[in-house]
């Protein structure tokens, strides 16, 4: 035998030693393999899907939301809330739904499903928006120290003026004038002077710095 056949034959060998002894392993392997290419399609494929069944939901709802309808909003947000909690579309249409029950100054479903919206993103600016939306219902509902506990939950950067303007509504509520006053100059500090919102902190601001009415009774000297 020549010495290249030898080395054909025993290169062979060698292979057929190689796949007698690993050759399990590999095609599990492979099976492995494949099965997690498969299953990661899958898993995507039914992700794609679930997203497209809550965008409709949302649809749906936006359009009970428009027509004013609120046995088929309440219907398709609560299929929302139920079966698409981890879409963003469900946390969307409870804020919707919660913007027109504060014009229908219901705010306790208002309120409600801000919370839910609050408690169900994982999206920081998403969070601290509908943070904020949840403080103002709070507040017109009179709970003020829930408001202030709200906001202060709210990460530093998002929505700074809002936020700011916000508590010191808050902080006015709760007879704390001076922190109110505090809270106002740093809302205006942070708007641009050009801001639309800057005359009523403004406003706000200049009537901290009013003089205090007098108690019943009592003359101011």
């Amino acid at each position: 035998m020549a010495f290249e056949d030898y080395d054909e034959f025993e290169q062979g060998e060698q292979v057929r030693k190689w796949i007698k002894e690993n050759g399990v392993a590999v095609v599990v392997g492979v099976v492995l393999a494949l099965v997690l290419i498969f299953g990661w399609r899958q898993w995507q494929a039914h992700k794609a899907n679930v997203e497209i069944q809550a965008a409709s939901q949302f649809g749906v709802v936006q359009n009970a939301v428009q027509g004013g309808d609120k046995q088929a909003m309440a219907a398709a947000l609560g299929d929302l809330q139920k079966n698409y909690a981890k879409s963003a579309y469900a946390a969307f249409a409870s804020a919707e739904v919660a913007e027109y029950d504060v014009s229908k100054d219901q705010l306790k479903p208002a309120a409600e499903n801000l919370e839910w919206a609050v408690a169900h993103t994982d999206q920081p600016a998403l969070h601290a928006l509908f943070s904020l939306r949840l403080a103002r219902v709070l507040l017109a509902q009179g709970q003020a120290q829930q408001a202030l506990t709200t906001i202060d939950q709210v990460p530093a950067g998002e929505y700074a003026p809002i936020a700011a303007e916000l508590r010191g509504d808050a902080l006015l509520k709760l007879g704390k004038l001076d922190a109110a006053r505090t809270a106002y100059q740093d809302a205006l500090s942070k708007l641009d002077k050009g801001a639309p919102g800057r005359n009523v902190v403004q406003m706000k601001l200049d009537n901290l710095s009013q003089p205090q009415a007098a108690p019943a009774g009592k003359q101011v000297q």
